[in-house]
């Protein structure tokens, strides 16, 4: 039954005695030596005889009856059992090929392995045991950004970035000393572009005698660290503006108090006081605190912004003059514009805020030197996903704004802190280190994109991306119709007024300026206590004024209780924050007006008759 087994067996067979001759040959291996089994198996027929050259070990020559050697491969060599010498040995033969049969297949094989070493997506790099790279792909050409002839023969670690480099070295001598078969690291690579790449070593054994080599895989993961560390910076900046905010918001709640007392205190100290100078003088300050505390609320996007639409074109052609004077003589300003910009939605006196801090810092760029200030716009339609180095700017029609300077350029280092508050590389008293941020916040909270590329000693270039505005018919009308009104110079007025807040300096302020204008004031320090003042009257509340944040009832929840009662109730909401954080919890927008914190004793007044 063996027997039969083995000759059905698709491989040659044969077995030895334990001097090598032929006591079994089976018929498919006679049968590509010309012969037939027993030819072979009479015990006087040494393997060694049928073989051209030495050995049986690995790849063997057959000799063929009246043709040419077919070669084979020992696939498998057997001892058989025995307490004794060895008494037999099996040995197996695939199916064999001609010589030349066999060289065609050789070089088709090494063909293919070359084609698929060549299109592998996969960088691939093959290297000695010394570091030395003895070929590479296709693949890490195009990434390395190098040619064949200058990769081959280098080391690898010539391919890597100085900064790399001894990391990368320790790890390629734990393969080679062979702590370490494999494993992966991260490292640059050298080059203009900068690749960043997962590198995966494997070490692989040589042939017998032959010292072994290196095979290292290089995954470029650049677009992946690119989106790491821009979604890193955006949570930082994102941290860094609720900061800003929360801080901001506190200190309106104490310059609207310093403020408004001071307005009080003016109503009754008039230009001839003695102390008409020191209370203005506080005033002054404060308002200049009121200003830091804007720009704060602008970088965490909790500014309150009035939208308009508005032609960028005739903006920038409105600020020229001043930019002008700004820049001073020394400065070569050019203003250019593309064709078709259209239309976008923004506030103003914000767009202009963002163009003069960019022209400032352009300005500060060049001081000393002078230089050329570029001022353009053009449409921008971006059809895919760009990164622009801090976020990725999605797809859709823009309209860019570009400042380009040609003064010092920022230091690559910086370039990722630029827009923090408070970061700044002037001297000290030359800046608050918000002119950036402000312009960040204002740009975000609008719904545009900023960019920035530069290069030391050849300038700096700042690219705002706007969303375009389809305005409709009536918005365009209702745009050209604008007219502006004079704001009455009489702030008296009649009527019964709820003023809640918690802040205790704020409330008594705003209800002192509200009486000294003729008004009736009911106080609350929250919302609770609004509802219970409301049932212990008999008034009627012609109006009420309310912050927003408040322990308990906060002013949204307290505007629809009352509401619900009283649903043509006027409004005004005080805040420290940005109108857009709380206009949406509103069940309707009919009757709700906005008054930022800080405010002043006529911001007050004109805010209340405007309503009422």
């Amino acid at each position: 039954h063996a027997d039969q087994m083995i000759e059905r067996l698709p491989v040659g067979v044969c077995g030895l005695d334990e001097d090598g001759r032929i006591i079994y040959l089976n018929r498919r291996l006679a049968s590509w030596l010309g012969g037939e089994p027993e030819d072979f198996n009479d015990g006087t027929v040494e393997l060694a005889d049928l073989i051209v050259g030495d050995g049986v070990n690995g790849e063997v020559k057959f000799k063929v009856a009246g043709g040419e050697p077919i070669r084979c491969f020992v696939t498998h060599s057997i001892n058989a059992p025995g307490t004794g010498p060895v008494r037999s040995q099996a040995v197996v033969f695939p199916d064999p090929m001609p010589a030349h049969e066999w060289e065609h297949a050789l070089a088709e094989t090494e063909r293919r392995v070359r084609w698929f070493f060549d299109e592998s997506p996969l960088s691939i790099v093959l290297a000695d045991m010394s570091g030395t790279v003895t070929d590479a792909n296709r693949a890490f050409i195009v990434t390395a950004g190098q040619t064949h002839d200058k990769v081959v023969g280098r080391s690898i670690l010539e391919l890597i970035v100085p900064e790399d480099r001894d990391e990368v070295a320790r790890y390629l001598s734990k393969a080679v000393m062979g702590m370490g078969k494999g494993g992966q690291i991260e490292a640059r690579l050298a080059g203009a572009r900068g690749v960043a790449a997962q590198i995966y070593l494997q070490r692989v054994a040589g042939r017998s005698g032959e010292a072994g080599a290196l095979l290292l895989n290089f995954l470029d993961t650049t677009e992946q660290k690119n989106l790491e560390e821009q979604f890193a910076q955006s949570q930082k900046m994102q941290a860094v503006g609720q900061l800003a905010g929360g801080v901001a918001h506190d200190f309106n709640n104490l310059l609207t108090a310093m403020i408004g007392f001071c307005d009080l205190l003016l109503s009754r100290h008039g230009p001839g006081d003695p102390s008409f100078a020191d209370i203005m003088q506080i005033k002054q300050n404060a308002n200049r605190a009121a200003n830091l505390v804007r720009q704060l609320l602008a970088f965490s996007r909790r500014q309150t912004l009035q939208p308009k639409i508005i032609n960028i074109t005739d903006a920038l052609a409105e600020m020229s003059n001043l930019l002008r004077r700004l820049i001073g003589e020394k400065i070569d300003l050019k203003v250019s514009h593309g064709r078709d910009i259209g239309l976008v939605k923004v506030d103003p006196g914000q767009l202009d805020q963002v163009i003069i801090n960019l022209v400032v810092n352009a300005r500060d760029a060049m001081a000393g030197e002078g230089g050329t200030l570029t001022v353009q716009t053009s449409p921008e339609i971006i059809d895919e996903p760009t990164a622009t180095g801090t976020e990725i700017i999605p797809p859709g029609d823009y309209i860019g704004i570009k400042v380009t300077d040609t003064g010092i350029g920022i230091p690559k280092e910086n370039l990722t802190r630029i827009f923090e508050p408070f970061f700044s590389t002037k001297q000290r008293g030359e800046g608050t280190g918000l002119g950036l941020s402000t312009v960040y916040g204002i740009v975000k909270q609008t719904g545009g994109f900023i960019a920035v590329n530069s290069e030391e000693g050849k300038g700096t270039t700042f690219t705002i991306y706007l969303p375009r505005y389809e305005a409709s018919e009536q918005e365009l009308a209702e745009t050209q119709a604008v007219i502006e009104e004079t704001p009455s110079r009489d702030l008296t007025g009649t009527g019964a007024i709820l003023l809640v807040e918690d802040e205790d300096a704020v409330r008594t302020f705003g209800a002192r300026a509200l009486r000294s204008k003729g008004y009736e004031v009911l106080e609350a320090n929250n919302g609770d206590n609004a509802l219970e003042v409301l049932n212990n009257t008999d008034k009627t509340i012609d109006l009420v004024i309310s912050d927003v944040v408040m322990p308990g009832i906060d002013g949204p929840t307290l505007i629809r209780m009352l509401r619900e009662q009283k649903p043509e109730l006027k409004v005004i909401f005080i805040s420290g924050y940005a109108e857009d954080t709380y206009r949406d919890e509103l069940d309707e927008e009919n009757g709700v007006h906005f008054l930022p914190k800080p405010f002043s004793l006529k911001d007050l007044a004109t805010k209340v008759k405007e309503v009422l």
